[in-house]
């Protein structure tokens, strides 16, 4: 009873310490420092730089550079209170996979093969804007914070139920429980608050965040079938599309007011 008195008193303390709001407003807790989380960034960029190739093509990186270098300016200049990083660093990894990253500290990885589904640099932007929105709302520590929360209530019932018969299985059932209830709920809403966050970003640096829509066509095409829903970490493409055109009126008016983009490869 010690045990459970003491770490409830320290998951309390932890929680009144780190909650806070995200850059739309929505609550969110995020406990782990902001420098550890760059630090983490740092190496886990540093590792993949090498362990994968590195894409040589000179248009498809010049492509990439412009887009995430506008993209990143608007993204500061959008959401200011969001705090970025002083410098990024941009990598097209020599990757088939439709794919892209954003770590924090300010590293940005774009899979070649990305390319080949982001048919324009509009779409592209959509990708990077969505990433580095990602950073911004600083969901890989809100993710690593819940990680950690689930862990140390799995913890506690281990302790308590020890010696019972019982023990192993309430565990099993409770981890269940809690990926599918907290989980990925939680990283649905991860993923809708980038899309949000990454069309205003697209806009704001003077992209067509209609491209958005036509992108995640693409991947719909590109990526076949998806698990139901309610098991995934990443919306249905159809519910991530409505989303998106449910922000489109606002998005449009922040393009018209921009200065068109000019990335070409």
């Amino acid at each position: 009873m010690k045990s459970w008195g003491g770490l409830v008193a320290l998951l309390a303390m932890l929680t009144l310490a780190g909650c806070g709001e995200t850059p739309t407003g929505r609550s969110q807790l995020a406990l782990v420092p902001e420098a550890l989380m760059a630090e983490m960034g740092g190496d886990a960029f540093a590792e993949m730089r090498r362990s994968r190739p590195v894409a040589r093509d000179p248009a498809a990186n010049r492509l990439v550079q412009c887009v995430a270098r506008e993209v990143i300016a608007a993204a500061e200049a959008r959401y200011p209170e969001a705090g970025m990083s002083e410098a990024w660093e941009v990598v097209v990894f020599d990757d088939p996979s439709p794919n892209a990253f954003a770590l924090p500290g300010g590293r940005i990885g774009v899979h070649a093969g990305l390319l080949q589904v982001a048919e324009t640099p509009d779409q592209l932007a959509a990708v990077i804007g969505h990433e580095v929105a990602h950073v911004l709302a600083d969901h890989g520590n809100e993710r690593f914070t819940q990680q950690l929360g689930i862990k140390a209530v799995l913890l506690v019932v281990g302790l308590v139920s020890e010696g019972e018969l019982a023990g192993e299985g309430l565990r099993q059932a409770l981890g269940i429980g809690a990926r599918l209830g907290i989980a990925l709920p939680f990283s649905r809403a991860h993923e809708e608050e980038a899309d949000q966050m990454g069309l205003a970003i697209m806009a704001k640096a003077g992209f067509d965040p209609r491209h958005s829509v036509a992108l995640w066509r693409n991947m719909a095409k590109a990526g076949g079938g998806q698990p139901p829903e309610f098991l995934s970490t990443h919306p249905a493409h159809g519910s991530r599309i409505e989303a998106l055109e449910s922000h489109m009126s606002d998005a449009m008016a922040a393009f018209r007011a921009a200065s068109e983009a000019r990335c070409t490869g």
